[in-house]
């Protein structure tokens, strides 16, 4: 493969194929190089009998002020803007309504806390005792949102998320998955090809499994993962990007898919924790969108035990805490349809990031261009929408138009 054009782009996820379809509406010949062999990244939407299901994004997290919301809005998208289940417990089983509200309070509490007396050491869990009653149930939280527990996060890191996000979360009936691919649909593109080397200096010259890509500059996002492990070589080396990279760790989120046998088995949009007394619970979203099946969200250290132990682990242990709250016979109308690693696959390597604690900073080093020519982007890159779509999308803009400055000197 030998190419010659403007802008190469590493990584066809949000952030990629944001910064392609703003490179070629100025009129640049652009080409995302894609490891996998679709579009979309860590969006990823597939119709498994006969339903789109989301196995990454899946929520227009802050919707109004997000920029792909007003997108899908105005392509005449489906957009579902019911408030999500996930703070009711169905019946109240195996956690009482009084109980539901005291951990709560304690999470608000200890976000409080972040932001009143932050630990100088800037990591979360130093700001809740291990003794904590709410502790475990907080951990959970906190491996859904961030894909980690507590002693993992950096206060500064995870305030600057919460200040700004907000509790207006919409979904894609059609999938976000299949919306994100849908909008890198026309660009061009070279997927299933793995980019080893990048070279840079007055162009830039891309070494890949399939011959070399040649262009004026380009734009890598690539999860922070993959960068830290040294799967992409730059040559000049670009050490101060690499080593913010292994400061903000992908967390990890996997989800099971579960089909009910009897729709009607139970109500639609209704959600249960597994456990409030532990960290390693799943969380569990039944029947989404009216559909007959349970979204199973297993995050964090558990995540990453159940990945070791393959797909049966994780149908397993959903399947046990389901038993343990609605009974055998009803876990015995359910079927595993589904089940995600993202920390198998080896373009990406887990979920979404969070930076380790000290080093909230380390988003706007990798932010920051190489040079005119070369130049980061993705969710990582972003100082206040990490771990979203929408977060890589902006910062897919953003490294386009600073590419297409230098471009024009």
């Amino acid at each position: 493969m030998e190419r010659e054009l403007d802008v190469a782009i590493v990584g066809g996820g949000a952030g990629g194929i944001a910064a392609a379809r703003r490179l070629a509406a100025q009129g640049r010949s652009v080409l995302v190089v894609e490891a996998l062999a679709r579009l979309g990244g860590r969006a990823r939407t597939e119709i498994v009998q006969g339903m789109p299901l989301d196995f990454g994004c899946g929520w227009l997290h802050s919707a109004k002020r997000n920029p792909l919301a007003r997108i899908a809005e105005a392509e005449g998208l489906q957009v579902d803007r019911r408030p999500s289940a996930w703070r009711r417990q169905l019946g109240d089983l195996g956690f009482p309504a009084d109980a539901q509200k005291a951990a709560w309070r304690a999470y608000q509490a200890f976000v409080e806390r972040l932001h009143a007396n932050p630990p100088a050491s800037d990591r979360a869990g130093d700001t809740m005792r291990a003794d904590n009653p709410w502790r475990p149930y907080v951990d959970a939280f906190s491996s859904y949102v961030n894909g980690a527990e507590l002693d993992r996060l950096s206060v500064a890191d995870f305030l600057a998320y919460e200040d700004a996000a907000s509790d207006d979360d919409w979904r894609l009936p059609g999938g976000y998955g299949a919306f994100i691919a849908g909008l890198g649909a026309q660009l061009p593109s070279a997927l299933a090809t793995t980019v080893r080397t990048v070279s840079h200096g007055n162009g830039v010259a891309l070494d890949t499994d399939r011959g070399t890509i040649r262009a004026r500059a380009a734009i890598v996002t690539v999860s922070t993962a993959v960068l830290a492990r040294g799967a992409i070589r730059f040559e000049p080396a670009v050490d101060d990007h690499l080593q913010a990279a292994s400061r903000l760790p992908l967390g990890l989120a996997d989800k099971v898919f579960l089909a009910l046998a009897e729709p009607d088995a139970a109500p639609a949009e209704s959600h249960l924790l597994g456990r409030p007394d532990r960290a390693e619970t799943g969380s569990y979203y039944i029947r989404p969108l009216g559909r007959p099946v349970i979204e199973c969200f297993l995050g964090g250290s558990l995540a990453r035990t159940l990945e070791s132990g393959g797909p049966s682990a994780a149908v397993a242990f959903a399947t046990g805490e389901l038993k343990r709250l609605l009974g055998a016979d009803f876990v015995r109308g359910l079927s595993p349809i589904a089940v995600t690693r993202w920390a198998q696959e080896p373009s990406v390597r887990g979920s979404y990031s969070h930076a380790l604690p000290g080093y909230a900073a380390a988003r706007a080093v990798l932010a920051r261009p190489v040079s005119e020519r070369l130049c980061f982007a993705g969710e990582a890159c972003s100082t206040t929408d990490y771990s979203t779509a929408h977060g890589a999308w902006s910062s897919g803009l953003a490294a386009a138009d600073w590419i297409e400055r230098g471009l024009r000197l």
